[in-house]
This record gives C-alpha cells, structure tokens and sequence, in this order.
C-alpha cells in the first residue's frame, strides 16, 4: 500500500510538471526571459504564492516565471533526483534540514552575499542567529523564512458531542477523551490522528517530556535503546487508549494525506499533532455544514517538563546554475520583505522573520487574532529544544524510512517495541555517522 501510494504520487507530480527544465531555462516561447519557482504546499499556499508572483511579474514585463509546485507527498523524492542532477528550480523553496542533507558540499546554491546578487535581496531584515543556521562552509545560501514547531490543533465540535467541553493538557485527560469518544460517539471516532512522522515527533516530544534532554548531540544520539522503547510503549497506549486510530485503520481510509481523509473532513477524527506553519489547510478541509470549531491547542504535560522543538520551516534558495541570479534574488526579495509581495504571500508559510514582513502584516491587520501567529507563539513558548538537521535526513523521513517502517511494524505488531526501537537506533546512528 505504502509503495503503491508513493508511485501514484511520484506519477502525478510528474505529470504535474511536465514543463520541468534545467534550471535558469533561458526564453520562454513569447521571447522573454523565465526563471523557475519550485514549492510544495497546501491549496491556499499555492494560492497566495501565484498572487504574489503575479504583482512581481507587473514590474517585470521582460520576464516570465515558471511556477512549479505540488503537496507534500513524494516532493522530497523528486527535489532529491534534481539536487543530485544539478537541475533544482532557479528559487527553491527547501525544508533546512536540505542544506545538511543535499548540499554539504556547497555546490547547490548560492551565497546570498554574492556581487551577482547586486545587493538585491535584503538580508538585514532577518536575525543573525537564523542566517548563521542557514550556512554552509560559512556562506549563507538560504533566507529563512519563518520558525515552526508542532503543537495540537482540535475540532472542539467534535469533542463537546463527545461531552468534552475543553482541549485536553494533560495525558490523563487525553486519554478520558479516547474512552469518551468511544463511548458516546462510536468506535470511528478518535479524538486524534497521527500518521507515522506524526508518531515519531510526538514520541520525540514525549521523551523530551520526560528526560528533559536534546534527542542528538554533538552528532550523537542523546537517547538509549530502553528509553527509546519507552517512546514505542507510549505511542502503543494511544493505540490501546483508543486515542488514535491504529496505522492499519488510517492506511486503509486510503488517503494521501490527513487533510485529505474524509474521516478527518467530517470530524471523525478530531485532533492533529501538527506545525504551526500548515494548520490552515486542515482547517480549510473541514465539512462546514458540520459548523466545525477549530481551535489551536495549548502544551499537553506529559512528563515533569517541556518537551519539542523548534526549526527553521522553510528556506528559499537560489541555483548557482540560474542564468539570472539578480533577478532571482530581487523576486525572493519581493516575496519576503516587500510590501505588496509580503500581503499577498500573508502567513502561508508561517509568522515571518523578516521584520518588514511583520510590520507590514502587523499594520495591515494580519497578526492580531490570527491562528498561525497564536499557535506560533506557544510554539515558542513550549518548546525548549532546537531540532537536530538530521532528523528529516530522508533515510528517516522518507516514506521508506526509519520513522515509517517502524511505527508500522510497532502498530502492525509485526515487531516489538524493543525492536522497534533497535531499528530505530541502527537507522538513526548511521545517518549520524554518515553526517561526520
């Protein structure tokens, strides 16, 4: 099933972008001039993106833009045949962890700093501390553009016809809510969902909870086999709790992703452990005419402290095989620290860094109230830890990786706990050693 899915993903997005060409692609067929634009996102990302690139276009008549995005799933498959082919987008939106895992050697993007830029994208606007994460061989070859951590979000519609009138924060009452559920709604309804890369943050989260230390240091990981079972034992009283709907269920409600499954559509799964920066587009899927209450969810206590972590969620990057590297660098800029540019692309990708971003959103309006700059700011405030870059390594991460393949073989019972998380730990340490 799981490979299946991914073919089927691998398939559409190659349809989806037949038009693909090496980048910096040179005219286009009315004589202009075309830089290409890759990113992955939900529906009103793709929305906003276009906008944006449409009023830079206005006062770049001589050029066109070749917009090349898609969801999520099988995206990352697709950018690494690119990476490794020298043919990535002339601007590429990447997740941070990509500069660790596809461009240790520095020949992928480039320096944001350089004279062929001419001085056309506005680094000041962005804090030293996030440009110095986005650095290889100490150049900075990527602009951030928000920070992002996971936290719930809940359909409190569903959870007061299960006789809940507030949002679970702690782990007891977490799992009252999965006997409730059960209880007076049935056994479809689950007050979560967590797919296998949701599980394993969750159970990251959790551990941090409970032994108050970083998952990797120095390159190593901070965690034993044992403690990492615990992680495994954790996840499996969800599943036992009738907290989440086990992988075997949610594999066979045969959607792509959760946003997309009818279950959670209609409410029938009321809860997602989710980033900041992408909630928006499960609080677009859900069925109005169930009058869905869709809130953001404060830290639940799990253990004596806090537990999560925070990243950089998204970066753009620009080729070094663009031909057009100025004009590039002013379109990321328009994007990013520009007015008009900055209102159009709104908080699609999360509360930005830039701080013309935040004044330009802040005076329009966009700040106060709004979702993702609350679940943002408790982002910040509970979560003390900052994510290792090799923890979305795709040897993990990737639908055939170590995050998958054991929550699955823990959910499916067709391995242990301890083995689970042995394999885990294998998978884990050679990435690790592979990243010295």
């Amino acid at each position: 099933m799981r490979n299946f899915k991914k073919v089927v993903a691998m398939t559409l997005i190659a349809a989806s972008t037949a038009s693909l060409a090496a980048c910096g692609s040179g005219s286009s067929d009315n004589g202009k001039k075309k830089i290409t634009l890759a990113w992955w996102g939900g529906d009103s990302r793709h929305t906003a993106t276009k906008a944006a690139v449409e009023k830079w276009k206005a006062t770049h008549t001589d050029f066109e833009v070749d917009l090349q995005y898609n969801s999520w799933d099988g995206y990352e498959d697709k950018m690494s045949t690119k990476f490794a082919s020298k043919t990535q987008a002339d601007i590429n939106q990447i997740n941070w962890g990509w500069l660790n895992s596809y461009d240790k050697k520095g020949d992928l993007f480039m320096d944001l700093n350089d004279s062929k830029l001419n001085g056309k994208l506005d680094l000041t606007q962005f804090d030293e501390k996030y440009l110095n994460q986005c650095k290889v061989n100490d150049k900075v070859v990527a602009v951030p553009v928000s920070i992002t951590g996971r936290i719930f979000y809940w359909n409190m519609t569903t959870f007061k016809a299960a006789g809940i009138e507030k949002a679970p924060t702690t782990y007891e009452e977490l799992k009252a809510a999965g006997a409730a559920f059960k209880d007076k709604l049935g056994d479809d309804y689950y007050p979560l969902a967590l797919n296998e890369l949701d599980r394993t943050i969750l159970m990251v989260n959790y551990l941090e909870s409970v032994y108050n230390k970083e998952w990797v240091v120095d390159n190593k990981l901070n965690y034993t086999e044992a403690e990492i079972t615990e992680g495994y034992k954790f996840i499996q009283d969800l599943e036992d709790n009738h907290v989440i709907p086990n992988l075997k269920k949610l594999i066979g409600d045969g959607a792509d992703s959760l946003d997309k499954n009818s279950n959670w559509i209609d409410g029938k799964y009321a809860g997602i452990f989710e980033w900041d920066s992408s909630a928006v587009k499960f609080q677009k899927a859900l069925n109005k005419e169930k009058n869905p209450e869709f809130v953001v969810g404060d830290e639940i206590k799990f253990g004596e402290n806090k537990g999560g972590y925070t990243k950089i969620s998204l970066a753009f990057a620009i080729s070094q095989n663009t031909k057009f590297p100025e004009e590039c660098a002013d379109l990321v800029n328009f994007l990013l620290n520009e007015e008009e540019g900055v209102k159009e692309m709104g908080l699609e990708r999360g509360t930005p860094l830039s701080k013309k971003a935040l004044s330009t959103l802040e005076a329009a309006g966009k700040l106060k109230g709004d979702m993702v700059t609350e679940a943002n700011a408790k982002v910040i405030s509970s979560s003390p830890f900052q994510m290792d870059p090799t923890f979305e390594d795709q040897k993990l991460k990737g639908s055939t990786g170590a995050y998958f393949t054991t929550m699955q073989n823990a959910s499916y019972k067709t391995k242990s706990n301890e083995e689970a998380a042995k394999d885990l730990v294998t998978a884990i340490e050679a990435v690790l050693a592979n990243n010295k």
